[in-house]
């Protein structure tokens, strides 16, 4: 049940689970009337996978519920471009590091866009924001929170009394997933800048030449644009640590208040388990859009609690766009027999819901029995009735980002789902007779079927589920 209390001549309604207090809280923007959000978005190392977009889906809602409430927001979202992973996948492609990442950058780009998700206020790259960088390790060396040592800069862990208290991590327990690197003090501590490797891309810095650590982007670009005390910082719940809890360490030692809340939403789970990135061909965002249509899948990636898992299954994917046709057919029928949809007022109850930690199932509830009591209406002939009902149906779709009469979707109205709908129903019948085989031992008629997928630009990825199929991008 959500509550309303007045902070000056702002009323408070909205109110959000915040992680660093475990606790559900009034949400108050630092500037009443405008909200500043950090996303950790993608570090663009692959082909993003509906695991990688449920976020960029997730904080969508909370920012278009802000905007719907008249609160201005400023959305910050990165790009981890250096890193790692990008330097070994360019490198074992033989391409360069730089064009390897504005690939897929621009991959996640159009998956974010064709999933009507917001484009952010800015979205700055790591690799952007070197100077921003330099003059935080600066402050941290200079307090006592940081050292260099043969061209690496580490955060000493053990000088910030408040390390742990976003996570809940003990000091004793803390394991920073890198290695000890060279002239590391202590393992515990985590790297803030990588001193430079032969054929490593490299910016000179007051230590020497290097690279960027991961957590000291975040923390320089989230103060660099909202400013040394922001509202919210959110991102998946894998983050929390060590990713966040040493991107508010570093912030808070080198003198900035940093978040004042932080979000974190739920995974994508196969089987009960984080979805591997072994399976990112068959539900990347292209592939799993052969499937089903972008409004239906962002309708499914947005259905459940955003803090909560979310279990992927064709069947649940199905069941999903199969919710959405619904909505879609009553506000079309009724456009088509009563006239014009424009978006009409929310209902008090979808509100309430958004505004209990956005529970968007509540809101979902409130959408299809507005959805039936709609057809109820329009089967009567009460045309007015079903228009002022879809109206309030576009009016709370639109706030999810899956109003059916937006021109968004129109215009990606070409799917070809239908069509790939009729292929799957080929391709399963030929991976059962696989599977089949296989439980006989079968080897030559298991892989005979496989060949014959693969000829056809099939490839087939075995899962914990059974057998998962996708095109093969350059057939």
């Amino acid at each position: 049940m959500t509550r309303s209390r007045q902070v000056g001549s702002y009323v408070v309604t909205l109110r959000l689970f915040d992680t660093a207090t475990r606790s559900v809280r009034d949400f108050v923007p630092r500037d009443l009337g405008h909200a500043s959000i950090y996303l950790c978005g993608a570090t663009v190392q692959g082909e993003p996978h509906i695991g990688h977009v449920r976020s960029g889906v997730a904080f969508d809602v909370l920012r278009r519920w802000l905007l719907a409430r008249d609160v201005d927001v400023a959305f910050v979202r990165n790009v981890t471009d250096i890193d790692d992973k990008i330097l070994r996948k360019a490198g074992e492609h033989g391409r360069p590091w730089w064009e390897w990442a504005a690939t897929y950058e621009r991959a996640f780009d159009d998956a974010y866009r064709r999933l009507g998700v917001l484009p952010p206020s800015v979205e700055p790259r790591a690799t952007g924001h070197v100077t921003q960088m330099v003059e935080m390790m600066e402050r941290l060396i200079e307090r006592g929170h940081a050292y260099a040592s043969n061209g690496n800069v580490y955060f000493d862990v053990l000088s910030d009394p408040q390390y742990g208290f976003l996570s809940g991590h003990r000091i004793d327990d803390v394991h920073q997933g890198e290695s000890a690197g060279e002239g590391k003090r202590d393992p515990r501590d985590f790297t803030l800048w990588k001193a430079a490797k032969p054929g490593e891309p490299s910016w000179p810095t007051p230590w020497g030449p290097g690279r960027p650590g991961w957590h000291i982007e975040c923390s320089a670009m989230a103060v660099y644009y909202l400013g040394s005390t922001f509202d919210i910082h959110c991102g998946g719940m894998d983050l929390v640590f060590p990713h966040h809890e040493n991107e508010v360490a570093q912030a808070r030692c080198a003198g900035d208040d940093f978040a004042r809340y932080w979000l974190h939403n739920g995974w994508v789970t196969l089987g009960g388990e984080k979805m591997s990135k072994s399976l990112g061909n068959v539900l990347s965002i292209p592939n799993v859009l052969q499937r089903v249509r972008a409004q239906e899948l962002r309708y499914y990636l947005g259905s459940a609690h955003y803090r909560s898992m979310l279990e992927y299954s064709p069947e649940a994917l199905d069941e999903g766009a199969a919710a959405y046709r619904r909505i879609e057919s009553f506000v079309t029928r009724v456009s088509t027999r009563a006239g014009a949809v424009e978006i009409g007022v929310r209902p008090e109850a979808f509100e309430r819901a958004l505004d209990d930690d956005l529970a968007v199932p509540a809101a979902l509830a409130e959408i299809h029995g507005a959805v039936r009591e709609g057809n109820t209406a329009l089967e009567a002939g009460k045309l007015d009735t079903a228009r002022d009902i879809a109206g309030a149906v576009r009016a709370m779709t639109s706030v999810l980002g899956v109003d059916p009469l937006d021109p968004h979707w129109a215009a990606g109205a070409t799917s070809s789902a239908p069509a790939l709908g009729a292929l799957d129903v080929l391709v399963r019948a030929d991976l059962e007779r696989r599977q089949q085989a296989r439980a006989e031992k079968n080897w030559a008629v298991a892989d005979e079927v496989r060949d014959r997928l693969a000829a056809a630009g099939v490839a087939v990825t075995d899962t914990p589920d059974g057998p998962e199929w996708s095109l093969e991008a350059d057939k």
